[in-house]
Formats: structure tokens, C-alpha cells, sequence
């Protein structure tokens, strides 16, 4: 298989899927442009071999045309970053987009509008409320035809598809999977990010230096419990944080006061608590936590045992002794995955526990430890504490770097590779 390094792009024409899917402030201007510099290194690449480049990107959740989802509002920071004036299509398919293309010249760069603004993109009919089953069915087989039409469309602006867009591989997108059927093996190739990205996971997964451990953060036992379950067959070390502590304490007739807990979920609580103890994982759960008489950044705090958190008090942060424990397991550590913070970090009185964590990863990173951290709201952390250069890798995936820790074959990763 082909990669960025060993393709020679002279004189060809490369459709290259990316994640410019950045967050906009109310004038458009770009509050965090991450996910475009990201990109930036596999398309210079491509422009410096002499070829040619036809970028396609979502921008957040449209049903249809929408001027505040238009990718124009990026074209000059694109244009800023590459050093040359991005040529912009009002449509990704259509007659301007072909003609673009086809006049696209070396060196130069055309960017396509929002991928999403065509259903055919996704391939989710868009139906009106309270449509029924056969209209549904109708629906579904029409837009099945016409996404192949679509896909095709967009092959055929390039002789090279490069995915760089790891934010989506875990989406059968036409622009993420299907696209990747027009081009035979020697001419559809990973962009350096995602490249990256699938070392550092298969890393973390495959290839793992012992002892290994997991930080699980978040609201809720459900959203991670697939994640969870496969962690445990691998890791040495599983701490789990977050929202989730509570859930746990209460399972084992802790008192929570007002703090976050999935009721219908303390069963799978002493079922995983169980499971670790079956498989020989340590799992560490908070002792403690900084407690808040409301879920404000000034509310009243104080610290309790998660077990005894009075009524109409919260709990939203780890306490000290908590701490401690998680920071000693993970000095330790030579292998550290990072998802999820375990307090509510945004609040900068809550943000120790956090903070704590990351500490603790960088000194063991410093040490020789491989650190992976993923996940929007861990991302956010490291960004917080000034510390995401010195972690081993910060992921820009989310729901695609879950599902590879579950064990998941990603479609737009084996649309690829084949497999």
C-alpha cells in the first residue's frame, strides 16, 4: 500500500477528505483552526510534489444548503495556511466543480463546499416528520442510486483519493469509504494524520509496554461500557472517573447526595467491578471528591468520601486523596490511554482532579511512558493546561478513536487498507 512518502504526486490531481469541521463564532470567524492546521502537512506535501489538490470537508450538521455551514467562511484561513489562494466551488458536484477541477493546474488548490449539504453524502434520506414505511423505503432506494452518482461525481475530479479526515473514519460516508472504490490500491492512501493516528492507537492497543493504563472519564457507565469491556481484557491499571464515580458508589450503597448516577445502571456497576476482579485488572475507583452546593463555577465547595456526599450537595471534581492514587498508578505506568477528564474541568474550581491527571501523564511520558490522549473533552484539558506537547500523541478523533478502542474496524480505514 502507497503511502504519503512514497507517492510522487507530480502531475496528479489528488481528492483529499479532511476535518475542517471547526467551530465558527457568530461573525464565522474560526475560534479553533486545530483540525485545518492538522491537514496542513499532507496537502503541502502534495503541493510541493508538483501535483495538484480538490478538498472536500463537512462543516457541522446541515439538512441542506445553509449559508452558516458554508466552508467559504474558512477559505482564508485555508488560503493563510497553505500560502496560496484557495480556488472555492459554490457546490461540491455540479458543472463549477467539474470545471474546476479538470483546470486545476500544479500547485494550485480548490476547495469544495460542504460535503453534508447533499444527503447523498451521508446516505440518510432526509423525510418529513411522521413519514411512513413504504415513503421511507422509497426514499432509501432513491437516494442509494443517486449517492453512487454522487460518489462518482466527486472521483472523478482526481486520478489519487488521500483520506486525512480521522474525525470521520468511523462514518461509511460517500466521501469517506465509498469514494475509495474508484481508485485501485496504488492510488487511494491514508494523509499523514490519519496515518499518525492509526500508529499511535494500534500503538497503544497492539503493541503495548506493560504496565498499562487506562483513564476513563465522563457522565455516564453506558456511553463507555463497550470501551470499558475490551479495556479489561488488556489493561493492567483501569481508573475510572468522572461522572461515572457515582454510579458506582451508589451500586455499593454509597450516598451521592445530588451528583450524576445512571439509576438503571448499578447493575453493570458491580458487574464490571466484578469483571475486573475476574481478569486481574486493578481497577481504581475516587475514595473522595470536591463537592459543590450547585453546578457552578462559585458555588459553595468542600470535600467528602464518595460515599457520603449530603443531600443537596454534588459531586464535581476528585478529591486530594483521589489524587494521589490515580497520580501513583500512573507515574508507574509505561502505556497511558487518556479519555475523558474527571471532573468538570471547564469550571476552572473544578479543574485540579483534571489537571492532576495530566501532571501525572507528562511526568511518566517524560520518563519514557507512551501517553495517547483522545476524546474531545481530554483534548480540551491538555489544551487548558498548556501540556498537549508533552504527551507521546493527542488524538483528533472522537467517536472514531472510541470505536478503535473497542476494537472496531473503522470503514474509512478499511475502505484503505481493504481490510
Amino acid at each position: 500500500m502507497q503511502t504519503m512518502d512514497s507517492f510522487n504526486f507530480a502531475d496528479r490531481k489528488a481528492f483529499v477528505r479532511v476535518d475542517f469541521n471547526v467551530p465558527l463564532d457568530e461573525n464565522f470567524s474560526i475560534t479553533d483552526d486545530t483540525r485545518i492546521r492538522a491537514a496542513v502537512p499532507t496537502l503541502k506535501k502534495i503541493l510541493k510534489d508538483g501535483g495538484c489538490a480538490v478538498i472536500g470537508s463537512h462543516l457541522g450538521r446541515p439538512k441542506g444548503f445553509a449559508d452558516r455551514f458554508s466552508l467559504r467562511h474558512i477559505l482564508p484561513r485555508v488560503s493563510e495556511l497553505l500560502g496560496v489562494d484557495v480556488l472555492f466551488a459554490g457546490d461540491c458536484v455540479g458543472e463549477e466543480a467539474g470545471t474546476m477541477a479538470a483546470a486545476l493546474r500544479p500547485g494550485e488548490v480548490l476547495l469544495l463546499e460542504n460535503l453534508r449539504f447533499h444527503a447523498e453524502e451521508e446516505g440518510k434520506p432526509r423525510l418529513e416528520a411522521g413519514a411512513g414505511e413504504e415513503e421511507t423505503n422509497r426514499a432509501k432506494k432513491a437516494l442509494k442510486e443517486s449517492q453512487k452518482e454522487f460518489t462518482a461525481k466527486l472521483a472523478s475530479y482526481a486520478d489519487v483519493y488521500v483520506n486525512d479526515a480521522f474525525g470521520t473514519a468511523h462514518r461509511a460516508h460517500a466521501s469517506t469509504a465509498l469514494i475509495a472504490e474508484f481508485f485501485d490500491t496504488e492510488h487511494r492512501l491514508f494523509g499523514y494524520l490519519l496515518q499518525n493516528e492509526i500508529v499511535a492507537v494500534e500503538k497503544v492497543m497492539n503493541e503495548t509496554e506493560r504496565p498499562f493504563t487506562a483513564i476513563m472519564g465522563g457522565s455516564k457507565v453506558s456511553s463507555k461500557i463497550e470501551i470499558i469491556k475490551n479495556l479489561l481484557d488488556r489493561v493492567d491499571n483501569l481508573i475510572l472517573a468522572g461522572g461515572m464515580t457515582y454510579t458506582f458508589a451508589k451500586a455499593f450503597g454509597g450516598k451521592i447526595g445530588g451528583s450524576i448516577v445512571e439509576d438503571d445502571k448499578l447493575d453493570l456497576a458491580r458487574e464490571l467491578v466484578a469483571l475486573a476482579a475476574e481478569k486481574g485488572v486493578n481497577l481504581v475507583l475516587a475514595s473522595d471528591a470536591k463537592i459543590a452546593d450547585s453546578f457552578s463555577n462559585d458555588a459553595a465547595t468542600g470535600f467528602a468520601s464518595v460515599n457520603e456526599i449530603p443531600d443537596g450537595w454534588e459531586g464535581l471534581d476528585i478529591g486530594p486523596e483521589s489524587e494521589k492514587a490515580f497520580a501513583e498508578v500512573i507515574k508507574k505506568s509505561r502505556t497511558i490511554l487518556w479519555n475523558g477528564p474527571v471532573g468538570v474541568f471547564e469550571f476552572d474550581n473544578f479543574d485540579r482532579g483534571s489537571r492532576a491527571v495530566s501532571d501525572a501523564i507528562v511526568d511518566a511520558t517524560g520518563k519514557g511512558a507512551f501517553s495517547l490522549v483522545g476524546g474531545g473533552d481530554s483534548v480540551a484539558c491538555v489544551n487548558k493546561f498548556g501540556q498537549a506537547g508533552e504527551v507521546s500523541y493527542v488524538s483528533t478523533g472522537g467517536g472514531a478513536l472510541l470505536e478503535m478502542i473497542e476494537g472496531k474496524v473503522l470503514p474509512g480505514i478499511k475502505a484503505i487498507r481493504g481490510y
